[in-house]
Parts: C-alpha cells; structure tokens; sequence
C-alpha cells in the first residue's frame, strides 16, 4: 500500500487491485476515510474538515497525479 503523502501522523494512501469507484484513503490512528478522486468526496469513513483539509488541499493540487496512480495499481490489463 503505497503512502502517496503524510501530513504529521495523517497520510494518504492508495491500495492495489481495490475497489471502484476511483479512490484513495486518508489515514491516521484515529480515523480513515475513503475519498472519490474524480470530485474528492468522503465516500466512506468519518473523520472532521479540520482532520482532513490538509490532506484535501494537497489532493486537489494532484487530482490529475492521483488518477494516474489509481491507474497504474488497479486497472491493469
């Protein structure tokens, strides 16, 4: 599972051969969440704006470099 970026103890990651739609997780030790990389929305897990907004930020910046990641991991053929 490859760490794509850590924020202090909150890092984003994005699995292998998972599921669709399109997505990555955000992580730390007291929450996770699921996260649509097509419109960055939470699809799944609870975590407050302010636990994840620093993730978010840097997410919109490389939605186009998330969506080739998801990609090369899970659309091979």
């Amino acid at each position: 599972m490859p760490i794509l970026q850590s924020f202090g103890s909150v890092s984003v990651r994005m699995y292998a051969d998972d599921h669709r739609p399109p997505h990555f997780h955000i992580a730390a030790p007291d929450f996770q969440v699921l996260v649509r990389i097509s419109d960055l929305t939470v699809i799944a897990g609870e975590a407050s704006e302010t636990q994840i907004a620093e993730a978010l930020a840097w997410a919109q910046a490389h939605q186009e470099k998330l969506a080739l990641r998801w990609a090369e991991l899970n659309e091979r053929g």
